[in-house]
């Protein structure tokens, strides 16, 4: 189901008018968890236990850690909680922080006597069971199943080692070492096992392995579930948290639930954090009209991105990219800078489009596009972009390796890891490594002179934003590209063939003129023109006026791809 779609509206009509009379009782939050279930089955049901087995193994995950002493680590002050979790939480922070013993110690006691408290004693009976009926079900049982039972014996197995050393460090092995592997199996497994027979048969050796579709159990097709990098992510970034003492166990499992499959942004984002969502399920919010009018204006807005604006540009972008080999430089050039913005108006729409159905339900979402293309360096467009995903390999990978604290070195190192790993975030393809590359490389040459004093007030800015337009245009030719065959025709064209006269759509760039126009009204000191109503009424009524009579058949979004 899509949010641009007719199925989409009566799904509304009743989802909507739903809320609002359960608020005042217990089951609101039922009712929105069943909404967004509902929501996910649509396009494929047998892929709702995805979201249902990755929702109830963090949760279990975090109840077991929770039960697990917590070690003291020298002077280290772990940050505060959110106000909004109030003082019972931040009671419960300082709980076994006087433990005497040295965690080693402590292991070593739990290893021979097994953990003090009952429910990892039973989760160390259960799990150890479990697993050894996996192995004997990956050694013994049916061809196709063993592979899966082998590698949940695994799994399993590690949960019982975690029960019995009461160790949080192994549950949040077994969190991440899950969510990884279920992105690993739908997303790159295809991708891996491709480049390995290559390698296998350029140095001759006759070692081939099995398709990973043939793992699939009855009633799943082996495709890429929609929305899994988004949800993973969420459920992963809740573990963490609370593995840092950042936030409180949520107790509540439909709350948690509804945190991690919440529809609106269930898809493709933004990535939210369990710091800041999870206090909006904790009660109703309540009933304004404005949160009505002010979520349909940012849906309008979304809707126009997409419909408009996107998918307007998806005709010439795909035209050239489909089968670039017959069209000349100028005519690359221009689909370039086309899918440049058609992928902005396509993401950045489905997040409007999000943020405004959350408003309307009385939540916030987190703002996830920030007028990129106006950026002044590759720091501030990341900056700008996809934010909640930046900020999250900012908070869960870079600044884990250790940031920028260890010397430059250690900082081009971690930028380019990060980089690396966000290309293959989004496709399990080289074209995406490469991508990837580039951004690091980027970032990495121009770091020192975006922070000089020359560059930052002695460039124009609208020389800085011109060539980082350029700059991130020519990455999104390998962002794009079907192939790297593809790409080395584009490139190669773009930099050696004489250029002819360019065809130009005159609807295309006169509508992409007028957007970036107004993102430069947006960051000008004329803003405050925008917020006035009779502007707002008028734009939204243009918005809908071309939305009747220009827009014709839309496609899905490009993010649901990753």
């Amino acid at each position: 189901m899509l949010f641009h779609t007719w199925p989409f509206l009566p799904f509304m009509l009743v989802v909507l008018p739903g809320y609002y009379l359960l608020r005042r009782t217990s089951l609101w939050v039922p009712w929105l968890l069943a909404a967004s279930y509902f929501f996910y089955a649509w396009w494929n049901p047998y892929y709702l236990l995805l979201v249902v087995y990755s929702t109830l193994l963090d949760y279990l995950l975090v109840t077991f850690m929770d039960h697990c002493p917590r070690i003291s680590r020298g002077s280290e002050v772990l940050p505060p909680l959110p106000p909004a979790f109030g003082s019972e939480a931040q009671a419960r922070r300082g709980e076994g922080r006087g433990e005497g013993d040295s965690e080693a110690r402590g292991i070593l006691h739990r290893a021979i006597h097994g953990p003090k408290d009952p429910l990892l004693r039973l989760t160390f009976v259960i799990a150890t069971g479990l697993g050894l009926l996996l192995i004997a079900g990956a050694i013994a049982g049916p061809q196709t199943l063993r592979p899966t039972c082998a590698v949940f014996a695994a799994l399993i197995l590690l949960m019982a080692i975690g029960a019995r050393l009461a160790s949080r460090r192994i549950w949040l092995l077994v969190s991440l070492v899950n969510n990884l592997a279920l992105l690993l199996f739908f997303k790159y497994a295809r991708f891996v096992i491709q480049n390995l027979d290559q390698v296998f048969a350029w140095m001759h050796l006759a070692i081939r392995f099995p398709d990973p579709s043939r793992l699939m159990p009855e009633g799943f097709s082996y495709i890429l579930p929609v929305g899994i990098s988004f949800f993973t992510f969420q459920s992963m970034s809740y573990t963490i948290d609370f593995y840092l003492g950042k936030i409180p166990r949520e107790r509540n499992l439909l709350r948690f639930a509804t945190f991690v499959c919440f529809f609106p942004q269930l898809m493709a984002g933004p990535i939210e954090r369990a710091s800041q969502m999870l206090p909006q399920f904790q009660q109703a919010p309540p009933f304004r009209i404005e949160n009505l009018s002010d979520g349909a204006s940012l849906f309008l807005v979304g809707l126009f991105k997409k419909r408009a604006l996107a998918d307007f540009l998806a005709i010439y972008v795909d035209r050239v990219y489909d089968n670039p080999g017959v069209f000349p430089a100028s005519m690359l050039a221009m689909a370039t800078f086309a899918f440049a913005w058609q992928i902005y108006f396509d993401f950045s729409g489905y997040t409007d489009m999000a943020r405004g159905l959350a408003r309307m339900l009385g939540f916030d979402l987190v703002l996830n596009f920030n007028n990129p293309y106006l950026a002044a360096g590759l720091g501030e467009f990341w900056q700008r972009w996809h934010i909640s995903l930046s900020t999250w390999f900012r908070d869960y990978l870079y600044i884990p390796l250790g940031g920028n604290r260890r010397g430059s070195v250690a900082t081009y190192r971690n930028l380019l890891v990060t980089f690396v790993i966000s290309g293959i975030w989004h496709g399990a393809a080289w074209t995406f490594v490469i991508w990837g590359l580039l951004h690091a490389g980027g970032i990495m040459l121009t770091r020192q002179l975006e922070r000089s004093q020359f560059y930052r007030e002695r460039v124009p800015r609208l020389l800085k934003q011109a060539w980082v337009f350029l700059f991130v245009c020519f990455a999104w030719i390998f962002f794009r590209a079907g192939s790297m065959s593809d790409v080395r025709l584009i490139v190669g064209r773009l930099l050696t063939a004489a250029w002819s006269s360019p065809h130009v759509p005159a609807l295309m760039l006169a509508l992409v003129l007028l957007i970036w126009l107004y993102q430069l009204l947006c960051e000008s000191r004329l803003r405050e023109m925008l917020r006035f109503s009779p502007v707002r009424v008028g734009l939204a009524s243009l918005m809908l006026l071309y939305l009747s009579l220009c827009s014709g058949n839309s496609g899905a979004f490009i993010y649901f791809q990753f």
